[in-house]
């Protein structure tokens, strides 16, 4: 059984997220083929507040969440589509939290969503939301994600702001004295380790393939779910990061 699960990224009500997938990944957890004693949804939970927009599949999923919070603890934490607080609270019964601290395997693993160290958000409203829709059309039109993702990937402007938010996220970490932090917000899966340090960001729902991670024991994996398959994460050769933080192991998933 795992110590947890970690989603992030669902943007329910937008028409990128992936919700069969995501349907049939929490009926496995509802069912026990993914056994774990808690859940873990780090931020970005809907799109927009703006509940005209959820169609039936999407409520449905809410359904199932609280239906897994009769049974395991899920532990929502507020990203920065998630607002307001109170009525998001009262609607999924549960507390919406800033972070939470996971232990497992003797380790101490803050989880937070990652919104709090991206500057450039708040700066360029603008730019990211045409940037974020550019992203979508792209989806549209290859229906592989492949295109989208390559565009991401090679954007020079994504790559410093995720760099920036695990730069800020691994020094709030070290400096709380934490065996390692846990975002979503980039959307960009990844593992990042130096012997008990780690940086790790569980993806997103709204491309494919669709990402998530588990915790047992202390160790945190990157998997995948794609038609309820799950992959395993492939290795990667060592990159440094920065912060005087240097990797000797990054995994992220296949996604050629």
């Amino acid at each position: 059984m795992h110590d947890a699960i970690i989603l992030s990224d669902l943007h329910l009500g937008a028409p990128n997220c992936q919700h069969r997938q995501l349907g049939r990944f929490l009926k496995q957890i509802v069912d026990g083929e993914q056994a774990t004693r808690q859940l873990i949804l780090n931020g970005d939970v809907f799109d927009s507040i703006d509940f005209r927009r959820l169609p039936s599949s999407h409520w449905d999923i809410l359904a199932t969440l609280r239906e897994l919070n009769e049974e395991i603890p899920v532990r929502w934490i507020v990203g920065n589509h998630d607002s307001p607080r109170k009525f998001l609270s009262t609607l999924l019964g549960n507390d919406l939290l800033d972070e939470y601290v996971l232990q497992s395997g003797g380790r101490r693993l803050l989880v937070l969503h990652g919104h709090q160290f991206d500057a450039f958000l708040e700066k360029h409203a603008f730019l990211t939301h045409a940037a974020d829709w550019g992203y979508r059309l792209l989806q549209m039109v290859d229906p592989s994600h492949r295109v989208a993702r390559f565009a991401k990937q090679t954007s020079k402007t994504f790559l410093r702001c995720t760099d920036k938010v695990r730069d800020e996220a691994v020094a709030l970490a070290i400096h709380r004295n934490m065996d390692g932090v846990v975002c979503g917000h980039t959307h960009r899966a990844m593992t990042e380790e130096n012997n008990d340090f780690g940086y790790y960001n569980s993806g997103c729902w709204t491309e494919l393939p669709c990402t998530y991670l588990t915790v047992k024991a202390g160790q945190v994996t990157l998997e995948c779910f794609t038609e309820n398959v799950r992959t395993a994460p492939l290795e990667l050769p060592p990159a440094p990061l920065r912060n005087g933080f240097e990797e000797e192991r990054a995994t992220t998933m296949a996604v050629a």
